[in-house]
């Protein structure tokens, strides 16, 4: 069985992200995967946040593209910004055009996760924004779909979505489930893909 390297790179703004990126990581090492937690450049909690979870502190390390590179597989998250990708990690991926260039972005798993303040705040248009780029990588994405019943909970067949709400609510079981389901799918099929 061949080892399988994930690197799940986000950008979070007030720590929700994070905690999602960290589910999603802990997971994919759980199934036997080498990985790289790695946060774009601004991610961070705003400072009048308190009490507002930080970046995990073995994400401290900025997101690179060799992180992309090194990478068998890609798991992208970004808060929602009027339905769309964070310009931090747009950044991000835009950084990555001479990688385009010269192919070294196609034939990877890739995947995608998000967060929102309000329950219709643009989930689905932002994990679908973000899989544009990857279709240009000639990246193969791997959804979650609506192969768990735990996604039948958050809902979400393109990736991992939380809403935070009024209050702030930090990621809950429905979140964290779904996120393993993410994880434990992209492993699978990434090492499926390599044994072939």
């Amino acid at each position: 069985m061949n080892e399988i390297r994930v690197s799940v790179i986000y950008h979070s703004a007030t720590g929700t992200v994070s905690e999602i990126a960290g589910e999603l990581a802990d997971t994919a090492e759980k199934h036997g995967a080498e990985v790289r937690l790695r946060a774009v450049e601004g991610s961070s909690a705003p400072p009048d946040a308190e009490g507002t979870p930080r970046v995990r502190e073995h994400a401290t390390i900025a997101a690179d593209p060799t992180d992309v590179l090194w990478a068998d597989a890609v798991l992208l998250g970004s808060p929602t910004r009027f339905g769309n990708v964070s310009f931090q990690l747009k950044s991000f991926l835009d950084s990555l055009g001479d990688a385009w260039r010269k192919q070294q972005l196609a034939d990877k798993i890739y995947s995608v996760f998000t967060a929102t303040n309000s329950p219709h705040g643009g989930q689905e248009s932002t994990l679908l924004a973000l899989t544009n780029s990857l279709h240009h990588f000639g990246g193969i994405i791997v959804p979650p779909g609506y192969t768990d019943p735990a996604k039948f909970t958050d809902g979400n067949p393109y990736g991992t979505a939380h809403c935070t709400g009024e209050g702030g609510k930090k990621i809950d079981d429905a979140t964290r489930n779904a996120a393993r389901v993410q994880s434990e799918r992209v492993v699978r099929v990434s090492r499926a893909l390599k044994d072939t």
